[in-house]
């Protein structure tokens, strides 16, 4: 549902106690941010330890380029505008993926893979959610006071082709998670990174019509890093964009299905739950010649909304530029509204809409950004829907809880 190694730096918010092994939690939220520092979903989102500064070998250093430093200016503009650059309580590092960053009560983590094949046949997705944030488990425990995101993992699997889709999401308690810094397994189903290639292996079942989702995919990033990025004045929701040009093959068991093409990796942290914050948002990630361009819109329910575009050059290089006009795309099904950025004189196209459910959409277009014409993966939120009685009630049918 949920996008690249530079300066690990953040702002000192808070300590963090320590339970048992893997049930750490920041309690972030109880502090104001001490300093300023600098300030990011889905298709298709620390301590002080030496170990993970320095680059793995064949995982190119990005070139810093031009990153946002809060509201307005490029990064180490020096302006106290209240952004949030960095790994609160440890987690990612510069040079590296780690899976054992602190998740606060009510918070979340997601690490969230896209690919595309070379023929535009077949697409993936998948997102490692450590307190998933689309639970109604984890929405209803909420409502009876804090709750532990360690209680709500799942990984979700979402497959694409001529022959229609398989899309797996089963929330699984702690006791299904196990993590380290180069590992993370919840349930049947693991993540890991060996400093080269981020595998994941999947062992999952669909819902709701039960077929089985076994295989592996494997992304190869071009480069691996990418600041966090405030979604948020006060620096709640982060978003940091680790590895958007990568290649990914897909190799399925079940079913079988064999492809490589274009692919992308970022992840999302946050210390309170999205719907807190967001009203929705939309964002898209599109490939444009050899690079990745990403634009993300927040709508915030107290602060200024935040508009963000970026584009990624397979050396590393990224740089940020002044978003695209606003395009209204149909709606959905569901009535659900988006709208996606692209060149003034240019219509974005929907191709195909992935999934449409009451509250999310995901969406694969034709676009034209920074003159050059692609294909992008679109997603449109709505959190008041989310928010409904009603959604959430529907949503077992295609998240269910193991154990059942």
């Amino acid at each position: 549902m949920r996008e690249a190694n530079l300066r690990a730096s953040g702002a000192l918010r808070a300590s963090y106690r320590s339970a048992a092994w893997g049930q750490c939690e920041d309690h972030a939220r109880r502090f104001l941010a001490a300093l300023p520092g600098n300030r990011r979903c889905a298709l298709w989102p620390g301590e002080s330890r030496m170990a993970g500064v320095v680059s793995s070998a064949g995982v190119a250093n990005a070139d810093p380029g031009s990153l946002p430093g809060g509201w307005e200016h490029a990064s180490r503009s020096g302006r106290s505008d209240g952004g949030l650059v960095g790994s609160p309580g440890g987690g990612e590092h510069l040079g590296g993926l780690t899976f054992d960053q602190l998740v606060s009560s009510d918070g979340y983590v997601w690490w969230y893979i896209d690919a595309v094949s070379e023929d535009e046949s077949h697409g993936v997705t998948v997102i490692a959610f450590i307190g998933s944030v689309f639970s109604p488990y984890y929405a209803w425990a909420r409502r009876r006071g804090r709750s532990s995101p360690l209680d709500h993992n799942a990984m979700n699997v979402a497959l694409y082709g001529p022959r229609g889709k398989r899309w797996a999401m089963t929330e699984r308690p702690r006791q299904s998670l196990r993590r380290d810094r180069s590992s993370l397994a919840i349930g049947p189903s693991v993540m890991s990174w060996d400093g080269n290639v981020l595998k994941v292996e999947i062992d999952e079942v669909a819902a709701p019509f039960p077929n089985r989702i076994c295989g592996t995919v494997r992304l190869f990033p071009a480069y691996l890093g990418g600041e966090q990025i405030a979604l948020d004045r006060n620096g709640d929701h982060r978003w940091r964009p680790l590895a958007p040009c990568s290649r990914v093959e897909v190799d399925l068991e079940h079913p079988a299905i064999h492809w490589s093409g274009q692919g992308y990796l970022d992840s999302n942290h946050g210390v309170a739950p999205l719907e807190d914050t967001f009203a929705g948002w939309n964002w898209s990630r599109a490939k444009i010649d050899r690079e990745t361009v990403v634009t993300y819109d927040v709508d915030c329910r107290q602060d200024d909304d935040r508009s963000i575009a970026m584009r990624f050059a397979p050396s590393g290089r990224m740089e940020t530029f002044e978003p695209p006009p606003r395009r209204r795309l149909p709606a959905t099904v569901w009535r659900l509204s988006r709208e996606t950025r692209a060149d003034a004189d240019y219509v974005p196209r929907v191709r195909r809409t992935l999934e449409d459910s009451p509250f999310y959409s995901r969406s694969l277009l034709t676009t034209r950004l920074l003159g050059i014409e692609g294909a992008a993966i679109h997603e449109s939120l709505s959190l008041d829907r989310f928010r409904s009685g009603f959604v959430k009630a529907m949503l077992p049918f295609r998240m269910p809880r193991w154990p059942l």
